[in-house]
């Protein structure tokens, strides 16, 4: 069973920054692609940024040039880091790991990111 714990969130002011951290757990062969994900209060859950297993990363176009992903293979754990934020960027933010052998997605559960004006 493969488990993924996300830890970052939080409340920050306008202009701010903040980094969250997913890391996963549990009997894992290969990680192929990681991916945040976030969901706002009634509206979808909408895809944020994906980085495959080689490194290249897909960007929302709302937040490209204020959201960096990255990824750590040895600690099986994806990164987010947001700068600039907006309050439109409040939600509640998922990441998403697609394994490989046996292929399989699983989801973390989801921390809150609230930005206040």
């Amino acid at each position: 069973q493969v488990q993924l714990v996300e830890s970052g969130g939080g409340l920050v002011q306008v202009g701010g920054s903040l980094r969250l951290s997913c890391a996963a757990s549990g009997t894992i062969f290969s990680i192929n692609t990681m991916g945040w994900y976030r969901q706002a209060p009634g509206k979808q859950r909408e895809l944020v940024t994906l980085i495959t297993s080689r490194g290249t990363t897909t960007y929302a176009d709302s937040v490209k040039g204020r959201f960096t992903i990255s990824r750590d293979n040895a600690k099986n754990t994806v990164y987010l880091q947001m700068i600039s934020l907006k309050p439109e960027d409040t939600a509640v933010y998922y990441c998403n790991m697609k394994m490989v052998l046996p292929t399989r997605e699983y989801w973390g559960q989801g921390t809150q990111v609230t930005v206040s004006s």
